[in-house]
């Protein structure tokens, strides 16, 4: 039950994530064009990176749909325990795009100050700043469509592709403020804004590579789901004790190991019988839990 119950999640999450990637897609092929052409019709230098910031985008979210479909294959012979930890890979090598495409604006940014102060800069046009104004909205929303289907359907390549959305939501303030700028006569704004959202996506690309690997290496669940799975345990008829408790993640899911103690005196089946309940019980109680094993050992 509990292996049909995971493939009919995977599945679920697997049509949420394709449906979101494909408007993903479109939207930021529409925005690369629409940006292209505003910074060079606009003389814009922090449109054209903006522009190639969303074409990131596409790319990235090219990725998440091969992170999702390996991700949420079922389980097979040689992987036993499922594949979701191939879509923490996904994230991670999401995160090194966004941590690359943050040095880029970074360093394009470090490249504009030297020509702001040597007065070389021309001042960009009127529609580079519609379209980093129609960018910020249209990223920022994208961002919490992403966000929330992520957090439904518990993805992490998902989830780094919304902070990718934001990154380019920054990337277009940054752009805003900085051609703005320029257009009343303060040229050194636009590579100033520039390098201030290039460290901003740095810590996010930092972030998401640092959640990925928590989840690869087995790290233990927080303290609250733990003490949450001590007070279902205990308040189990039959159950004296826990002896131990040890729970990893795995990819988006997460793994218990829980040793309880009963009465010696008992038969070994209604031993099974209160194992079975506090395994039963824990599995209803969290949809991320992958797997709970429970040992019994005798209290006299």
């Amino acid at each position: 039950m509990s292996n049909i119950l995971d493939d009919e999640q995977l599945k679920n999450g697997s049509k949420i994530a394709m449906k979101v990637s494909k408007v993903s897609i479109f939207i930021n092929m529409l925005l690369f064009i629409i940006k292209l052409m505003a910074g060079i019709l606009a003389n814009s230098g922090a449109m054209i990176s903006d522009a190639i910031h969303s074409a990131s985008d596409v790319f990235s979210t090219f990725i998440v749909i091969i992170g999702v479909k390996i991700g949420g294959q079922n389980i097979d012979e040689k992987h036993q325990y499922g594949h979701e930890k191939l879509e923490c890979i996904v994230a991670i090598f999401l995160a090194v795009l966004l941590g690359l495409t943050g040095l880029g604006i970074g360093y394009e940014g470090i490249g504009r100050i030297e020509k702001a102060l040597s007065e070389d800069l021309p001042a960009p046009g009127i529609l580079a700043l519609i379209a980093a104004m129609l960018s910020i909205l249209v990223k920022e929303w994208m961002y919490w469509y992403t966000r929330n289907s992520a957090k439904k359907i518990n993805s992490p390549s998902l989830m780094a592709d919304a902070w990718h959305h934001r990154s380019d939501a920054f990337s277009s303030i940054g752009s805003l403020i900085g051609i703005g700028g320029s257009i009343i006569g303060f040229r050194i704004l636009d590579p100033l804004a520039a390098i201030i959202i290039a460290i901003i996506i740095l810590k996010v690309s930092y972030d998401i590579a640092k959640d990925a690997v928590e989840k690869i290496v087995d790290v233990s669940c927080d303290e609250k789901i733990v003490e949450e799975i001590k007070r279902l345990t205990l308040e189990e008829v039959g159950v004296k004790g826990i002896d131990s408790l040890k729970t990893r993640i795995f990819g988006a899911k997460f793994y218990i190991d829980l040793e309880i103690s009963v009465d010696g005196n008992i038969s070994l089946s209604e031993a099974h019988t209160i194992a079975e309940r506090v395994h039963t019980k824990i599995e209803e109680s969290f949809s991320d839990a992958k797997h709970c094993m429970v040992h019994v050992n005798p209290e006299y």
